[in-house]
């Protein structure tokens, strides 16, 4: 296996307390996250936009100004970077990230591909938090593949079970988009699909023709023999401090640099060479050339 790896950093995520964790939240955070992350071998950032105005950034923002400054600040500290937008919101009122969408045009969207009881118990029996649901029927779905094709931007259908998976294809059969998929499995969520490897050969059985991959591992030490895994068998890779704050030796990583550093050994220990930000375009398929900043 010598083919180049794509490398993305999911920079902070949406339910990541600033307070507590060293996520950035402000454009110039974001800027200087990527910029490291970027430098350690990331040519894709996966970005959420966190609300300023309160002075702790733990809450989401579909504010298409403030996603308008990061994209930018992001783009100046990184040349040729890919950006990937979120989308993921609960409720049928998607106004917010369409309007995102619309006005950074990233070179990828996440698409999240079906519905999941987003659920977790804590050891003494109480729920972590409210259950709750988080729903994307198809109309949803097909809402925002019409924006990223208006946008050029690629669809990342983010798949947090093997039936979401197969859900894919039939969006492609029923004429919901048509560009090559690129498929995020989403592994360690408590509710959805574990992170166990015995499961990358079947969800790798699953994929449309000529489609790319990848894992969005959630844990602590165990997910790195699973990224291991995803770089022997072809995938693309991804982490960062929107999905674990531990380094595979256990200690704690203070920025999404150490962790994509770490990201970086495991692909070339896997004989992968790191694809730089234009042999990551060609790969993952998205246009040749960024988009002037907003």
């Amino acid at each position: 296996m010598n083919k180049p790896v794509v490398i993305t950093c999911a920079l902070n995520g949406i339910f990541t307390d600033p307070q507590q964790f060293n996520v950035p939240v402000t454009p110039e955070q974001m800027a200087r996250e990527a910029r490291g992350a970027y430098d350690a071998g990331a040519s894709c950032m996966h970005i959420h936009f966190r609300r300023q105005e309160d002075g702790k950034g733990h809450l989401p923002s579909w504010d298409p100004e403030l996603a308008s400054e990061i994209n930018q600040a992001i783009r100046e500290a990184c040349p040729g970077v890919i950006l990937n937008q979120t989308t993921g919101i609960i409720g049928p009122d998607i106004d917010g990230p369409l309007s995102c969408i619309h006005a950074i045009k990233p070179e990828i969207a996440a698409c999240n591909a079906g519905s999941l009881n987003y659920l977790k118990v804590k050891t003494d029996g109480t729920w972590a938090w409210p259950p709750l649901m988080f729903d994307n029927p198809v109309k949803k779905i097909q809402s925002f593949l019409e924006m990223m094709e208006e946008t050029g931007s690629v669809p990342e259908f983010e798949c947090f079970d093997v039936g979401i998976v197969r859900c894919v294809d039939m969006y492609a059969r029923a004429g919901l988009f048509k560009s090559r998929a690129n498929y995020n499995f989403v592994m360690g969520v408590e509710s959805g699909m574990p992170a166990h490897l015995d499961l990358l050969p079947i969800l790798i059985g699953l994929l449309r023709p000529d489609s790319n991959w990848q894992v969005t591992a959630i844990g602590r030490s165990n997910i790195w023999a699973l990224h291991r895994r995803t770089a022997e068998l072809g995938g693309q890779l991804r982490t960062g401090l929107e999905d674990t704050f531990y380094l595979p030796d256990g200690e704690r990583a203070t920025s999404n640099a150490y962790l994509i550093e770490a990201m970086a050994n495991i692909a070339r220990e896997a004989g992968r060479e790191i694809a730089s930000p234009r042999e990551a375009r060609k790969i993952l398929g998205v246009r040749a050339e960024a988009s002037s900043p907003v």
